[in-house]
């Protein structure tokens, strides 16, 4: 992306972590010791392989790191990226920690990460690459059903994902569960339908949510529903285009802005998201797109005016360099870590709305929990009740009609309404749902905290306390 440079003084991305969760734990009531157990990583494993590749063999680093076991197994994306670090991935893996805690998802925290650009490899060297880490993870139970359950992350896809389940099952040919060993997977080899579109859809549920509380919707100097929002989204990839996509299709909102790699896209009017993506998997960017101002310096159009900011690609976007020229007062956090801490308390003191990481883009560990469900559930939801279901709003209709005929009232069903009040729900619909009502109950549990102590004054300290809390409550649990 086309950030502003991150100033020299600005906090890390691990170091912004631990700052918002020391400016939480300063309000609880936590032992010591209990404390540090929390906030600490378990354990970092860092693993350097060869791949024979183009003539001569390629040494490539990576990473898997537990950040709490207080649920097992853990969970956490695999990403693959030039700028992955040690210090990168023990963060992300505390975020899913308390991402997992927040939405009750029954997981501990773990990230991963390879450090290479995938753009430099073709497919088969790509298969070869992730199979080999694959296999150096899995050998040490670091991919494994019940310990350990890697996802999609930046980099990395559903192609991916299929790979290293199947590199699993080649090393576990007798675990029946080998299928949940990974999560993000195509919908042909266990996947589970509404697993692309989840996180940008969760993006979309958190601030459907956020906008039924007309209170919230006030200090964030807004008013009314999301219809005719104006929103900036900052990467187009598969959360930020998911996102957006839904928001301007179904709930009527405006996107003035997109930004990429190379630069940015404006039109007060509103842009068509689809066009954009599609007119990027041709050309590689948004140069030259039509109906629409392109400017190179991307990471300026954040500053322009708009009713919500949806930062969805990088870490550390918004930081002590740009934070005083944000105009957005709401500003829903796609990605992960992409307002750092530093900006944080001057977005908070100027009295900028932040719907926070850990709870705006849990809606792809979510989906991962229902996926990991039907893996070892071996069948897919909505497949016992479906018909049966259908059956029993059938007969609701045939005695609604037969009563109308009966009395000579005359009145009958409307065929949409036929149609949708029969069909049962499929499984991308029961997704949804779930997903949905996980977001709502989540954003519930931050809102409780955020109105109900005066000591809090912004979101994310009161998602750092709910989740902790849950945390500390588990290991309470387990005898610590």
């Amino acid at each position: 992306m086309n950030a502003a440079a991150v100033p020299a003084n600005e906090p890390t991305f691990r170091q912004s972590v631990d700052l918002m969760f020391n400016r939480a734990v300063a309000l609880m009531d936590l032992p010591p010791g209990l404390e540090e157990k929390i906030r600490v990583c378990n354990a970092t494993y860092t693993v350097r392989f060869g791949v024979r590749l183009r003539g001569q063999i390629q040494t490539f680093v990576g990473y898997r790191s537990v950040h709490s076991e207080h649920m097992e197994p853990v969970k956490g994306g695999i990403r693959f990226a030039p700028s992955v670090n040690q210090d990168e991935v023990e963060a992300l893996a505390a975020l899913m920690t308390y991402k997992c805690a927040l939405v009750e998802a029954p997981f501990g925290g773990s990230k991963g990460g390879l450090c290479l650009d995938p753009r430099e490899y073709d497919e088969h060297e790509l298969e070869r690459i992730t199979r080999r880490f694959a296999y150096e993870l899995a050998k040490r139970d670091l991919i494994h059903p019940s310990q350990n359950v890697p996802a999609p992350d930046m980099g990395t896809g559903e192609r991916e994902m299929a790979w290293i389940a199947d590199q699993y099952r080649r090393m576990n040919t007798t675990d029946i569960n080998a299928n949940a060993c990974v999560t993000g997977k195509p919908l042909n080899a266990g996947g589970i339908a509404g697993r692309v579109e989840a996180t940008g859809r969760g993006v979309q549920y958190a601030l459907r949510e956020f906008f039924r509380h007309p209170e919230d919707v006030q200090k964030a100097g807004l008013e009314g529903k999301l219809d005719g929002k104006r929103v900036i989204v900052q990467g187009l990839g598969n959360v930020g285009y998911h996102a957006a996509s839904f928001l301007r299709n179904e709930d009527g909102c405006r996107i003035t802005g997109i930004i990429e790699h190379d630069g940015a896209l404006f039109n007060p009017d509103g842009l068509n998201v689809d066009a954009v993506r599609d007119w990027i998997v041709r050309h590689g960017g948004v140069t030259g797109f039509p109906d629409a101002s392109h400017t190179a310096e991307g990471a300026a159009v954040l500053e322009e005016d708009c009713d919500i900011l949806i930062p969805a690609a990088l870490e550390g976007v918004i930081n002590l360099g740009n934070a005083k020229n944000i105009k957005s007062n709401l500003i829903i956090e796609a990605a992960n870590g992409p307002i750092t801490a530093g900006a944080d308390d001057i977005l908070r003191e100027r009295g900028v709305v932040i719907i926070p990481d850990m709870y705006a883009n849990a809606g792809g560990v979510t989906v991962s929990y229902f996926e990991w469900v039907k893996n070892l559930s071996h069948i897919r939801f909505g497949r016992m009740q479906r018909r049966q279901e259908e059956s029993r709003h059938q007969l609701v209709v045939d005695e609604l009609e037969r009563l109308s005929a009966d009395s000579g009232i005359g009145w009958t069903l409307s065929p949409d309404f036929k149609e949708k009040y029969l069909r049962g729900a499929d499984e991308l619909e029961l997704v949804r749902s779930g997903l949905d009502d996980t977001m709502r109950i989540a954003y519930q549990s931050m809102r409780q905290v955020w109105h109900g102590r005066d000591d809090v004054t912004d979101l994310r300290t009161a998602a750092y306390l709910v989740s902790i809390d849950r945390v500390a409550q588990s290991y309470k649990a387990k005898g610590l």
